[in-house]
């Protein structure tokens, strides 16, 4: 069997104080806030499974359909011999990349979650004899140094996520992976496209109440690990186009005024009626704008895929 290598370079402790700096800094100002990240504990990973599901979210499906109609372009544009993913959670999408990079001989997952990477990890060499895995438990929007693997290498980082990050947030992340890369590796990038604004609402704003839950998760992680009296029923959801923007943003409405406590913090938290705590935005993008943002950092956009409805697109740039 092809080894499974496994490497923490996030501290035992750097989940707990990250969500401790996040918690305190984002509810001690205004608007108040809470990051993304923390939605995703084993319920709101599971809840975000079913949400790929649903008939109104389409985004993974539109990925999934560009990635089985053009996993051989990819791989041929890009010509990998290691493959890193950033995010890379169960690897489920990334086997359609696996199975057409025929000269692949590492994949590098990167995650925060070690049961994630652990599991994925072993099935995969499983799968395909002759495959490495070396896994990172890490965190790509801090530091990443990367393993030594042999080039070309391919760096994907899929499923809009890059959406979630504010556009100097982004600038920096870009310029990260400029520094991670060297002359003849390629980022592959999937953005959710700019679109009808009752299609965007409705993907983040579903008819079962799904995302509505997974929102509202973050609250419950706040509670469970410090020890916060959050009443999730006391918020509502609400999702929004920014049109300026041009990004969805993730609210929680407080429905009266409230105190919470966050013991752990030694804090207590004073909502006014009606008052909104913001979870996420997910941007959205042109093609020009991401040749753009990519360009500053160094990259060259070199491959632009679309699904069939021009709803979610692939990009492949190289070190310029």
């Amino acid at each position: 069997m092809s080894p499974f290598l496994l490497t923490r370079t996030l501290p035992e402790d750097a989940t707990e104080a990250a969500l401790r700096a996040d918690v305190l800094s984002g509810l001690t100002r205004t608007p108040k806030t809470l990051p993304p990240k923390w939605f995703y504990d084993a319920h709101g990973s599971e809840l975000f499974d079913r949400i790929t599901e649903l008939p109104e979210y389409y985004p993974t499906r539109a990925e999934r359909e560009i990635l089985v109609a053009r996993a051989d372009a990819i791989a041929a544009a890009s010509g990998a011999r290691t493959l890193v993913e950033l995010g890379s959670g169960s690897s489920e999408k990334t086997r359609y990349l696996i199975d057409a990079l025929t000269g692949l001989h590492t994949y590098v997952p990167v995650d925060v979650s070690e049961s994630a990477l652990t599991q994925a990890g072993h099935a995969l060499i499983e799968e395909r004899p002759g495959l490495n895995v070396h896994a990172l438990i890490a965190d790509f929007t801090a530091e990443l140094t990367l393993p030594e693997t042999p080039g070309p290498r391919l760096l994907a980082f899929l499923g809009g996520t890059i959406g979630n990050l504010l556009p100097p947030e982004r600038a920096e992340f870009f310029a990260s992976i400029r520094a991670l890369l060297s002359p003849g590796d390629a980022l592959l990038l999937g953005t959710d496209l700019v679109k009808d604004e009752k299609v965007l609402v409705r993907a983040y704003d579903d008819a079962a109440g799904v995302t509505a839950a997974f929102n509202k998760n973050v609250l419950t992680v706040v509670d469970r690990e410090l020890g916060a009296d959050f009443d999730p029923g006391a918020f509502d959801h609400v999702a929004l186009w920014d049109a300026e923007n041009e990004w969805i943003e993730m609210r929680l409405r407080s429905r009266t005024a409230q105190t919470v406590k966050i013991p752990a913090l030694d804090l207590a938290v004073d909502f006014a009626a009606g008052e909104e705590l913001h979870t996420e935005i997910s941007a959205k993008f042109r093609k020009e704008g991401v040749r753009a943002e990519l360009s500053a950092a160094g990259l060259e956009l070199s491959h632009w895929w679309t699904d069939g409805e021009g709803r979610f697109a692939l990009s492949l740039s190289t070190v310029r």
